[in-house]
């Protein structure tokens, strides 16, 4: 660059300069450096990768703004929360435990490599008895960041309770006891000192007895577990991973089942104690796998690749349609919900949100991917419907409209996007989303003596006997709930 040019420039810089220098943040001086990082070229975060086992993230936007367009209001919000973070299931330890007795049985002297942390690393179950609880400590611990998420929504969806009214606010979970907890923290976030006294919690219980009335539905018509029972841990990733350990501690014998337990206990660590040594131990090529894994599981077992699961999340997609047609004037405007992650993700399926083309291959992680369950639904994840009354704008008519967020980002149905902030009218919703919903009842081949139809959110109880707990609630005993 020539002298001309340079000064040139410079008095280009000196323009801008003066035209700022009466904004505190520049203060009379100039800098180069950009306001915005425009290099964007690591795209890998752990808690994408972990699947649905570690902390809460926010699922990956389109670039919609979060808040209602300016034309708009939320009216009515309807919420299904999975429950906070945790410890692994009791069924889960049994496992983590024998890996680890394997481990430290092969009596390494002085750990090396990857794994000298292993010198002085401790497990993080300090008692039997947390198996299958949220956390509660560590920045990730499920009570707290169960709390915020109700105090983040009293902030957006305040207005929407009134506060001088004496009517009770109805809220439902299922009966896990986790699942519980969940409920009454988020409770006490969004309603604070008022929670007691202002809503009526609703436990509905986890029993194929309850059939469609349940937040838990089943199909017993779903017998063939072929896909899920077939998906393989022995992954050339992971053997590979068992390689590098063994040739770095003589002696050690680790395969690529003992890698997959190891990197499952790991993620675990995170919402205990909010960082492990162990993610460092495995690459990102060998995280990508793992949360392919994870992919692959909720997919086949709890997702669209299962030919049942549609019917089943259709129990509650059917019965907020209808919520969201009576409208907050007749049925009210608050419904927040809680349950497994099982039973949020068939739900997603019967709406079709999230829903690869094709199915997802076993032998391959395919590049891109609508179905990465840690961007879906991780500890915390949940899906909310938010009824919009707008007016008219140059571009929209006056109306009602429907949004979906899943995990804090607006997601747009590819088909019915016309109105404001890219959402769907109320009655376009209607016609898209009845046009998709199988019927439960006999797809899964309900019996006729159990309830054919979620009812609860029209039939709940008023009374505040059920915001705190009083007695330790049994897990539903088949327990295939995460």
């Amino acid at each position: 660059m020539g002298p001309k040019n340079i000064a040139t420039l410079l008095g280009w810089a000196a323009v801008v300069t003066a035209s700022y220098s009466n904004r505190p943040d520049y203060a009379g001086r100039f800098t180069f450096a950009a306001p915005y990082d425009q290099s964007f070229l690591e795209g890998y975060s752990i808690l994408k990768h972990i699947g649905g086992l570690g902390p809460y993230s926010n699922r990956m936007s389109y670039g919609i703004g979060r808040d209602p367009p300016e034309s708009c209001a939320v009216d009515q919000v309807i919420m299904i929360r999975r429950h906070g973070e945790r410890y692994p299931q009791g069924s889960d330890g049994e496992y983590i435990e024998a890996t680890l007795k394997k481990l430290y049985g092969f009596d390494v002297e002085n750990w090396k490599g990857d794994l000298t942390f292993l010198n002085w690393w401790q497990y993080y179950m300090d008692s039997e008895g947390l198996y299958g609880l949220e956390t509660e400590s560590g920045p990730y611990n499920g009570l707290l960041t169960t709390y915020k998420h109700g105090a983040e929504y009293r902030v957006r969806y305040g207005h929407l309770w009134d506060q001088s009214s004496d009517k009770i606010v109805p809220m439902w979970t299922s009966g896990f006891e986790r699942v519980v907890q969940t409920a009454r923290k988020f409770g006490e976030g969004f309603f604070g000192w008022n929670y007691t006294d202002s809503v009526a919690l609703n436990i509905i219980s986890e029993s194929e007895e309850m059939g469609a009335n349940s937040l838990t539905p089943e199909c017993p018509g779903d017998t063939d577990t072929q896909a899920c029972d077939s998906l393989s841990q022995d992954l050339p990733a992971f053997r590979v991973a068992a390689e590098r350990f063994n040739k770095q501690n003589p002696g050690l014998n680790l395969n690529s089942t003992d890698i997959f337990q190891l990197m499952f206990m790991s993620v675990f660590e995170l919402n205990v104690r909010g960082y492990s040594d162990w993610t460092n131990a495995f690459t990102l090529d060998e995280w990508k796998w793992f949360g392919y894994t994870q992919d692959l599981q909720f997919y086949y077992c709890a997702g669209p690749g299962d030919p049942y699961y549609k019917a089943v999340g259709s129990v509650y997609a059917n019965a907020s349609l209808t919520l969201l047609n009576q409208g907050p004037a007749e049925v009210g405007a608050i419904y927040f919900n809680f349950a497994h992650d099982t039973n949020i993700t068939p739900i997603l399926a019967a709406m079709g949100i999230a829903t690869p083309s094709e199915d997802l291959p076993l032998d391959k992680i395919p590049f891109p991917s609508t179905y990465e369950i840690g961007n879906i639904m991780p500890m915390g994840g949940h899906l909310t419907l938010e009824r919009m009354s707008c007016n008219a704008t140059v571009a929209t008519e006056k109306g009602t409209f429907v949004r979906v967020v899943l995990n804090e980002a607006v997601v747009p149905f590819t088909s019915c996007q016309e109105g404001p902030g890219f959402s769907c009218s109320l009655a376009n919703y209607t016609d898209m989303v009845s046009k998709m919903l199988p019927d439960f009842a006999s797809e899964c081949k309900i019996n006729s003596t159990v309830p054919q139809h979620l009812s609860f959110w029209w039939d709940y109880n008023t009374t505040s006997a059920y915001n705190h707990q009083t007695a330790m609630y049994i897990p539903y005993q088949g327990d295939t709930y995460v």
